[in-house]
C-alpha cells in the first residue's frame, strides 16, 4: 500500500491506523479480484461458443488473449488517465 494514503491520518492512534491500513489492504485485494473475474467473465462470454472440446480450439484461444489485453490496457488507460486527473485537482488547491 501507498505510504501517502495514510498521510491523513497523522493524528489517530497506531492500533488506528494498523485497522485503516488492513481495511485498505482487504478493499484493494476485493477490488482486484472483482476486475479478473471481470475479465474472465467478459472474455469467456465473449470468446468461448463450444464445449465440444476439454481444451480452447485455436480461434478461442486468439480471442480471449486479444481480450484480455485489449481489457488490461484499457484498465491501464482509464487508471492514468485518474492519476492524471488527479493530480491536476491536487495542484488546483
Amino acid at each position: 500500500m501507498d505510504k501517502n494514503m495514510l498521510a491523513g491520518l497523522e493524528g489517530l492512534p497506531e492500533e488506528d491506523k494498523a485497522r485503516m491500513s488492513s481495511m485498505i489492504d482487504h478493499l484493494q485485494l476485493r477490488d482486484s479480484l472483482r476486475m479478473y473475474n471481470s475479465l474472465v467473465e467478459r472474455c469467456f462470454n465473449d470468446c468461448v461458443d463450444n464445449f465440444t472440446r476439454k481444451a480452447l480450439q485455436k480461434q478461442e484461444e486468439t480471442c480471449v488473449m486479444r481480450c484480455a489485453e485489449k481489457f488490461l490496457k484499457h484498465s491501464m488507460r482509464v487508471g492514468l488517465r485518474f492519476a492524471e486527473l488527479n493530480s491536476q485537482a491536487a495542484t488546483q488547491d
